[in-house]
């Protein structure tokens, strides 16, 4: 038996792990599609008969915030990106375990980043 063999999660942590993320995927595609809704939302808030002072300001406030809708989005995509990657690990029975210690990463921390790549303490020495 090699050392990831002795070293990894069993098949019914793995399980539960694959549940989580596949549950999560699920929750971070409703919302990318919300935030995409959002940016392709394009109508006017019906200032086109008030000034053109407010109409200048709210247009400001508009680009920011698809600025920040924009920045959402991306990370949303990123997010998900990474959860698949998780289940590609699961498949691979890889898994749970740091990239840089090889040890297993604690599941109280993959229970709240299902994506964690790296174990607390490798975390810390970065």
């Amino acid at each position: 038996m090699t050392t990831t063999e002795s070293t990894r999660y069993s098949d019914s942590d793995l399980q539960e792990f694959k549940k989580l993320i596949e549950n999560k995927l699920k929750e971070a595609h409703l919302d990318l599609e919300l935030l995409k809704g959002s940016l392709s939302h394009s109508d006017d808030h019906g200032t086109d008969d008030t000034s053109p002072t407010f109409k200048m300001m709210e247009d400001g406030s508009e680009t920011l915030s698809r600025e920040e809708t924009a920045q959402l989005a991306a990370r949303q995509e990123k997010f998900i990106r990474n959860l698949r990657h998780a289940l590609i690990r699961i498949e691979n029975k890889t898994y749970g375990i740091c990239r840089v210690t090889g040890k297993l990463i604690s599941k109280q921390r993959l229970r709240l980043v299902p994506h964690a790549t790296l174990s607390i303490e490798a975390k810390q020495n970065q």
